[in-house]
C-alpha cells in the first residue's frame, strides 16, 4: 500500500520506508538522527515501536521506516524538505505509512468511518509517544471520543446509561475504531448480540423459545445503547406501548382487553417475564 505524494520527492520517501538499509541506498545511522532528535530519541526507547528496532538484526523498525531515508536530510544541514514529515502528509498519506506495518491488524481501517473522514492514525495516536505496553492513545478514552462525538456524549449523562464515563465500559468494547462491516463500527460477532451480551450473559439464551425480535432485529429493537431516560434504556418510557408496537392485535383479547389485568392497567412484563427467551413457556410466561 503506497501514499499519494504532493511532489516527487516525497513520493520517493514514501514508497522506500521499509527496514534500514545501508548508507549508499540514502540511509544514515540511528545514532545520526538520536544526535540532532535527543529529545525524540531518549524517552522513544520506552515506545514500543523502538522494540522493532532489535529485530532483523537490528534493521527493525527504525526512524527511516516511517520518515524516509535520512540521508539528503542531514548532508543538507537539516533541510526539512529532505525528510518525510507528517504534519506535511495528507490523512491518507499517513495512513498508507502506518498500514505498511499494521495492515494485518487493521485491515478494515480504508473503509472506515474514520479514514472516509479524514481521521489519520496520527488524529488519534502519538506515535513516539514513550508509554510501554499502551496503544499510544493521544488522550483516553472516553475523551479522546469525545472529541469528535460531541452528539454522543449527552448520552452517557441520561438518567440511565452505560457506565462509560465513570470508566466502567470503554467505547472500544461495543466499536472497533479502525473499522468493520458493521454500521458505527461496530465489532463483528458471530451473533450481533453478542455485542451485548457479552456483558449481560443472563439474556443470552440460546433458549427453546426464542423471541423473534431478539434474534431478528437486535438489541437495538427495544434498547437505546449509549443512554436513555427511560429505565432499562428502553426506547419508550411505556413498556406496554413498546410492545405494542409488534403486538397491537393482543389489545383486544379477552386477556388483553379492557378488564381487569389486560394490558391497560397491567405491565406486559408482569407475566411475560422472560422477555428475552424462554426455556418453559412459548409465551415466555413465568
Amino acid at each position: 500500500m503506497r501514499a499519494a505524494a504532493k511532489d516527487g520527492k516525497q513520493a520517493s520517501a514514501v514508497e522506500t520506508t521499509g527496514t534500514a538499509a545501508s548508507p549508499a541506498d540514502g540511509y544514515v545511522s540511528n545514532d545520526t538522527c538520536a544526535r540532532c532528535h535527543a529529545n525524540i530519541a531518549g524517552p522513544f526507547a520506552n515506545n514500543p515501536h523502538s522494540k522493532l528496532a532489535l529485530e532483523h538484526g537490528g534493521n527493525g523498525v527504525t526512524c527511516q521506516s516511517c520518515h524516509g531515508p535520512g540521508k539528503a536530510h542531514v548532508d543538507g544541514g537539516g533541510d526539512v524538505t529532505k525528510i518525510i514529515r507528517f504534519e506535511k502528509l495528507t490523512p491518507q498519506q499517513v495512513d498508507a505509512t502506518c498500514l505498511k506495518c499494521h495492515a494485518t491488524t487493521h485491515p478494515n481501517f480504508l473503509r472506515s468511518p474514520h479514514a472516509k473522514a479524514n481521521v489519520s492514525c496520527l488524529s488519534c495516536h502519538s506515535i513516539h509517544k514513550s508509554v510501554p505496553y499502551t496503544t499510544l492513545l493521544i488522550a483516553e478514552q472516553p475523551n479522546l471520543c469525545y472529541k469528535c462525538h460531541v452528539d454522543v456524549k449527552p448520552s452517557f449523562d441520561m438518567p440511565f446509561h452505560h457506565r462509560v464515563n465513570e470508566g466502567v465500559v470503554k467505547c472500544s468494547d461495543c466499536h472497533n475504531v479502525h473499522g468493520t462491516f458493521l454500521p458505527a463500527n461496530l465489532r463483528n460477532t458471530a451473533d450481533q448480540n453478542m455485542v451485548c451480551t457479552k456483558c449481560h450473559m443472563d439474556v443470552r439464551g440460546p433458549f427453546v423459545y426464542e423471541h423473534v425480535p431478539v434474534r431478528a432485529d437486535g438489541c437495538l429493537a427495544c434498547h437505546t445503547p449509549h443512554g436513555s431516560q427511560n429505565a432499562r434504556l428502553l426506547n419508550m418510557p411505556n413498556i406496554n406501548q413498546l410492545c405494542n408496537q409488534c403486538h397491537s392485535p393482543v389489545s383486544a383479547g379477552t386477556v388483553h382487553g379492557m378488564n381487569e389485568g389486560s394490558s391497560e392497567v397491567t405491565t406486559c412484563i408482569d407475566c411475560h417475564t422472560y422477555i428475552h427467551g424462554s426455556n418453559l413457556d412459548q409465551a415466555f410466561l413465568k
